[in-house]
């Protein structure tokens, strides 16, 4: 059925509004601050994706980038040595995460002094999730007997072994194992007066659960920054994954948007590309200058988002 044009003052003025991204020719203010997390490789042909994902992001100048740690540790070595590497060769601020699964003090201990040798001096400081049976992160976390028993206590010991800057996650639809929203925030509270300078956000999809989250931790005394966290998505299935561990929700209207896609990777790019690039601009408008991408160690999506929100590599005009 072919649908009447919408004739109505409303319809007209929204077929003419400015477009979302015209306002921001090259960031001129140059308050935009950027920042990417990558994950440790496990093979050559990775590593090599990795490097050049690096390269590519790194004239947009990020504040830092970021490498996970494994669950239950399973990536130690790979970690550091991706670190290592990143502040060594491509002279990035770079962040190591840690967590407490598995791990005595004395081993945390050792870990960060590691840390601390290599150059790093930004922790991302997790609880982290219990390995599974097949080694996938999702088990109920059990802290260590001589271990800390929450992210809280880890920030504080890290504070304790070296002046780390440390950043800490938050969770704007609620970590899967809060007793309410109210006891969320609480927590993310105590690990931002035991010492850390930030909170990182889980992934989400829409804009309004941010500002829905950014004004409940005013409500709760909450004036730290809270950097919005960006996942660019190409592949659903997997952001479900993602998603059921840590309690964010993939609205109904994405899946739709990417049916049909699955063997057409440059249509899902796009796609792709378009959802996260409308969230950022919808933050931006709400005053955000702050983004934190979920690269999965790829760079165009998270490069070409950056570039739609005016951010423009070292040396070149807007």
């Amino acid at each position: 059925m072919t649908m009447a044009p919408d004739n109505s003052a409303q319809g007209r003025a929204d077929a003419l509004v400015t477009p979302l991204f015209a306002a921001l020719p090259g960031d001129p203010a140059g308050d935009l601050n950027v920042s990417f997390e990558f994950f440790p490789p496990k093979s050559e042909k990775m590593e090599q994706q990795l490097w050049h994902a690096v390269e590519e992001l790194k004239p947009l100048a990020p504040g830092f980038v970021s490498v996970t740690y494994g669950a239950g540790g399973s990536t130690r070595e790979r970690t550091h040595n991706t670190v290592a590497r990143i502040i060594a060769e491509a002279r990035l601020p770079a962040a190591a995460h840690l967590t407490c699964v598995d791990s005595t003090k004395g081993e945390i201990r050792e870990v960060a002094e590691r840390y601390w040798e290599a150059g790093v001096r930004h922790i991302v400081a997790l609880r982290g999730d219990a390995p599974s049976a097949d080694g996938s992160p999702g088990a109920r976390f059990a802290p260590h007997p001589q271990g800390y028993r929450d992210a809280a206590e880890l920030v504080a010991g890290l504070k304790q072994i070296a002046d780390f800057e440390i950043s800490v996650a938050a969770y704007p639809e609620v970590h899967p194992d809060a007793a309410s929203a109210e006891a969320d925030i609480d927590n993310l509270k105590r690990k931002l007066d035991a010492g850390a300078t930030r909170a990182i956000t889980q992934f989400f999809f829409e804009a309004e659960t941010y500002f829905r989250f950014r004004d409940a931790l005013a409500k709760g005394g909450i004036d730290a920054p809270v950097v919005p966290g960006i996942l660019p998505v190409t592949n659903v299935a997997q952001a479900r994954r993602f998603a059921a561990a840590c309690g964010a929700q993939i609205p109904a209207w994405m899946d739709g948007l990417f049916e049909g896609l699955d063997e057409r990777p440059a249509a899902r790019q796009l796609v792709a590309a378009t959802v996260a690039a409308e969230l950022c601009r919808r933050l931006h408008a709400g005053g955000v200058r702050d983004f934190h991408f979920y690269t999965l160690n790829r760079a165009e999506l998270a490069y070409a988002i950056c570039h739609l929100l005016g951010k423009r590599p070292i040396g070149e005009a807007g």
